[in-house]
């Protein structure tokens, strides 16, 4: 079995103290136990804000046997048109919960005006296309995204 990670899960066990770092790692060594764990380029970019070096990065992801599997233009054309399809239908003055994914506005708490959000980065796309093309599910605690333009995406979200 082969099993994409995202960048939260790692770094609920990187960083002390996190409140989901423990069922983080239970996560991460039972999908281990089971086969192996891999990251895209995406993940790999954001996780070396944390470190002093690719090197130090390049060690801890063989220390932990997660493997860096770079895209291909299947999963990369995938991403950027599932990308449109959240861009085109996208409300800008509706927020999503990243759990369930409902909608829902924000009014400012002084004027009452509506917010307005950004769209999500493709980064997120990039990262469940990744996963859909090279793995056989994914974990992570950002379900939203997944849930609504992944639904052909098993998502490990706990245990």
């Amino acid at each position: 079995m082969i099993t994409a990670v995202d960048t939260n899960i790692i770094l609920d066990v990187l960083i002390p103290g996190e409140p989901f770092g423990e069922s983080s790692k239970k996560l991460l060594d039972l999908h281990l136990s089971k086969g192996k764990l891999i990251i895209c380029e995406v993940v790999f970019a954001e996780l070396a804000a944390g470190f002093p070096s690719g090197q130090e990065l390049e060690f801890f992801l063989a220390d932990t046997g997660i493997e860096l599997v770079c895209s291909n233009e299947k999963a990369l054309f995938l991403a950027g048109s599932r990308w449109e399809k959240y861009a085109r239908k996208s409300d800008r003055n509706r927020f999503s919960c990243g759990k369930c994914g409902h909608a829902f506005q924000v009014p400012c708490p002084q004027c009452t005006a509506v917010l307005k959000k950004r769209l999500h980065v493709l980064g997120d796309f990039l990262i469940g296309a990744h996963a859909l093309i090279y793995a056989d599910g994914i974990l992570s605690r950002d379900l939203g995204v997944y849930k609504t333009y992944f639904k052909d995406l098993k998502v490990f979200g706990s245990i």
